[in-house]
């Protein structure tokens, strides 16, 4: 059964290793000898706005309700930890940039043009840059796209979720199926070809006969790119005690699998090219940003709660870092007031750490992992040595839901769907390689 989340498009949220509470104290010779990522000039930025107006049922994301009007200074602050962390990690170019949330369609124009800013007189930062920002479609974030697109913005992701506005009302959205329409016929027009519409399936009382009649009046408003996400229960949500008080109803497992199989064939019988678990793209119109998740790019996160994974050279350290901002917004402003960032942990990424990203996040790519690209981050034990001679392997290719070949490890179209009930025996095998090489070469990996 498919469970796919939402937090992908944010930051993968993998950690492997030791938690520090702010710093590391001194690089750890058992780490650093053998848990350095290739090494990059490059990554991609994700900012975090943290505010919404209301909290929709079904959210247990990083969010708060503004108490005041802070804009002044979470624009400050912004702009100060991302300049700490891009001198920091010494990139010379960002790739993309990511605003999200939160609603950051809240924030003000100029507060992102800013940002964009301090990005540009730090790093690197082309014009043909994607940037991207999440837009929730009500009346006031639609009027705010023109001026979004002049602060820098080139790329708008826009939080449909559904066309029934019974639906709208129960998940707490705070629009309607009129301005989501409004907003993404806005947005297309400012910018054509790259416009993002999220769509969710899964929800209380839905059939999947509603959900394709839904997806296909969707599609034929939308612009060159869906993400498609399964809504799932989140324990100390609204929406959660509804379902457990008998309230409300969600489909079932095997319903709702078949409405991602359903939908995948919908889309694909529109034009769109499904390149990854949960999104799907026509005339080329990827998400680049998050590619550079899939692919274990660097990325900086910045803002209350967001995760990055970058290697701190300017500290002199040669090992990635899995690294979480601090969660709550007012905590954050004073850290980053005091002491230039907000960083609330950080966990240096040992190789084994390190190569289970790039097989979580790879796999979820319809490509998957190709050699050349396990090869970067393991340049002496290549896919077929981990594992095409285990019997699960074995079994998971003859049933046709994995594909290890000369292209690379993949999953087929049926194994997409499963991908998180193979992962386990994967990981399992990865570690039980480099374990092995470690108890071989006396604590010194040969890879």
């Amino acid at each position: 059964m498919l469970r796919t989340c939402l937090t992908a498009v944010r930051g993968p949220a993998v950690c492997v290793g030791r938690c520090f509470s702010s710093e590391v104290s001194g690089a750890d010779s058992t780490l650093a000898g053998f848990s350095s990522p290739p090494f990059s000039t490059e990554a991609s930025l994700y900012v975090h706005w943290p505010y919404c107006l209301k909290r929709c049922s079904y959210c247990n994301f990083n969010k708060y309700i503004p108490r005041s009007d802070n804009q002044d200074v979470m624009l400050e602050c912004l702009q100060r930890e991302t300049e700490t962390l891009l001198k920091l990690s010494q990139v010379s170019r960002i790739t993309s940039v990511f605003f999200g949330g939160g609603t950051p369609s809240l924030a003000r124009p100029s507060t992102i043009a800013a940002v964009l800013q301090t990005v540009t007189r730090h790093a690197g930062l082309s014009e043909e840059a994607e940037v991207t920002l999440e837009v929730n479609p009500t009346p006031v974030g639609s009027s705010k796209l023109e001026d979004f697109l002049h602060a820098g913005v080139n790329r708008f992701s826009i939080g449909v979720q559904s066309l029934r506005d019974d639906d709208l009302k129960v998940l707490g959205r705070d629009h309607n199926s009129q301005h989501a329409l409004q907003t993404v016929a806005e947005a297309r027009r400012l910018c054509p070809g790259r416009v993002s519409v999220d769509v969710m399936f899964g929800r209380p009382g839905q059939s999947v006969a509603s959900w394709e009649l839904e997806l296909d009046e969707l599609l034929s408003v939308c612009d060159d790119h869906v993400s498609l996400y399964q809504l799932t229960l989140e324990r100390g949500t609204q929406l959660f005690r509804q379902v457990q008080k008998g309230q409300l109803s969600v489909p079932s497992d095997d319903i709702t699998a078949v409405m991602y199989d359903s939908a995948r064939r919908i889309l694909q019988k529109r034009g769109y090219l499904q390149y990854e678990v949960s999104n799907f793209a026509r005339n080329g119109a990827i998400s680049q940003h998050n590619m550079s998740y899939w692919k274990a790019s660097q990325y900086l996160g910045v803002g209350p709660g967001a995760h990055g994974r970058f290697v701190p050279r300017g500290e002199g350290y040669v090992c990635r870092e899995a690294r979480t901002q601090t969660l709550e917004p007012d905590v954050w402003l004073r850290e980053v007031q005091q002491r230039s960032h907000g960083t609330r942990r950080r966990i240096p990424l040992t190789h084994l750490g390190l190569l289970e990203e790039v097989l979580v996040m790879g796999l979820r790519l319809t490509d998957g992992i190709t050699h050349q690209h396990w090869q970067l981050f393991s340049p002496r034990a290549d896919l077929y040595q981990i594992l095409s001679s285990s019997s699960e392997v074995q079994d998971l290719q003859q049933t046709g839901l994995l594909i290890l070949d000369d292209r690379g490890l993949r999953c087929s179209w049926q194994g997409l769907a499963l991908l998180d009930s193979m992962l386990p025996t994967l990981l399992l095998l990865l570690e039980a390689y480099i374990t092995q090489g470690l108890d071989n070469n006396s604590g010194s990996l040969q890879l």
